[in-house]
């Protein structure tokens, strides 16, 4: 029998993240998975059997109305994210929901309204927040180690569009689907940029206070389609931005960096030190310039120790009733900034972000 203190978890949306969900939330104690919904019946019935969940449901309305659970990790498509969101919350339940949290800034913000009155635990699952190269170089900047933040380079880059090292994109719509702005896809700036910004602005402790886009989509098949898949999403992403503190920066992403499979890269310029930070699905690394080092440009390796990943954090949160970081509200900001990038993109110019309350 399960120990009443236990959360207990619905996941909603049995596709392929959902599992590493699974066995995430499995692993930790002080909570229990104990649905699993989907609106195909057979996947949401098969994952549940695959994981030893206990209940299927194939609609979240009647997932709802059973009501048996404390918490839903929503990883149901982009699209629907705002909808099924607003259902669990006006339900009372607390809620851990994939990147990116809606499909633009508004219907964000519309979440961080309605979660903020709901009073209820939320986090977005912006996977990078578990590196511990990334957690410890935030902990070192706001020691104030390498001294004020001046210039960042920082770089997401995957080559699946030239390699195959994770299957074929021309037959695969896993992958086709990424690459169609009618199928949900905001491009490479939406899939991935959301993750870079939120690892660097959330790596240096500032906020951007300006940025200038320029985003490019690459000729793939003849007559830009296959199949049903328009491929009009943006393939590549280059921004130079302007910090609160003054500091500027470059960032950019692309699908086509052959030799890079999955790699974050933040190097962060500080008058007294600099940080060089790595970090892939799996693991992560931090390198450090600082005190006479500076000098003679020599950098070493620096230790970091493991830190809780994003589920870790959401259970722990739901245990204290402190809420945990990135949260709803966290993720719409970044949204803000992928939104005025199209903008940019499309005026040529560099725009001013409106920037969060203070604290």
């Amino acid at each position: 029998m399960a120990d009443a203190g236990e959360k207990r978890i619905m996941i909603l949306g049995t596709g392929g993240i959902s599992h590493r969900h699974a066995e995430h939330f499995t692993s930790i104690p002080g909570c229990r998975i104990v649905a699993a919904c989907d609106v195909n019946a057979d996947r949401s019935r098969t994952f549940a059997d695959m994981h030893a969940i206990p209940r299927s449901f194939d609609n979240l309305g009647k997932a709802l109305e059973w009501g048996e659970f404390d918490a839903v990790v929503n990883s149901t498509p982009d699209g629907v994210h705002k909808a099924t969101t607003l259902d669990i919350l006006a339900a009372g339940k607390a809620v851990f929901c994939e990147k990116p949290l809606a499909v633009n800034a508004d219907d964000a913000f519309d979440m961080v309204e309605a979660v903020e009155k709901a009073g209820v635990i939320n986090m977005v699952n912006l996977t990078y927040r578990n590196a511990h190269a990334i957690q410890m170089a935030r902990r070192l900047i706001d020691a104030g180690e390498i001294g004020a933040v001046r210039h960042v380079e920082a770089s997401y880059l995957q080559s699946w569009l030239t390699g195959r090292h994770w299957g074929d994109w021309r037959v695969d719509e896993r992958w086709l689907w990424r690459l169609s702005s009618a199928h949900g896809s905001m491009g490479v700036l939406g899939d991935i940029g959301i993750h870079i910004v939120d690892f660097v602005t959330y790596g240096t402790g500032l906020d951007i206070a300006a940025l200038q886009a320029r985003l490019k989509t690459f000729d793939k098949a003849e007559g830009g389609a296959i199949g049903g898949y328009t491929l009009d999403a943006n393939d590549s992403c280059a921004m130079t931005v302007e910090f609160t503190n003054g500091a500027l920066g470059v960032i950019h992403m692309s699908r086509f960096a052959t030799g890079k499979a999955n790699d974050l890269d933040l190097t962060i310029h500080g008058e007294l030190g600099a940080l060089k930070i790595w970090s892939n699905t799996t693991e992560s690394s931090l390198q450090v310039c600082l005190g006479a080092d500076i000098e003679t440009q020599t950098w070493r390796p620096y230790d970091c120790p493991p830190t809780p990943r994003n589920a870790d954090r959401f259970v722990i949160a739901l245990l204290s009733g402190t809420n945990g970081e990135p949260d709803f509200r966290r993720a719409a900001e970044v949204q803000k900034i992928l939104d005025l990038c199209f903008v940019s993109d499309a005026e040529r110019r560099m725009l001013p972000v409106e920037l969060p309350p203070a604290d």
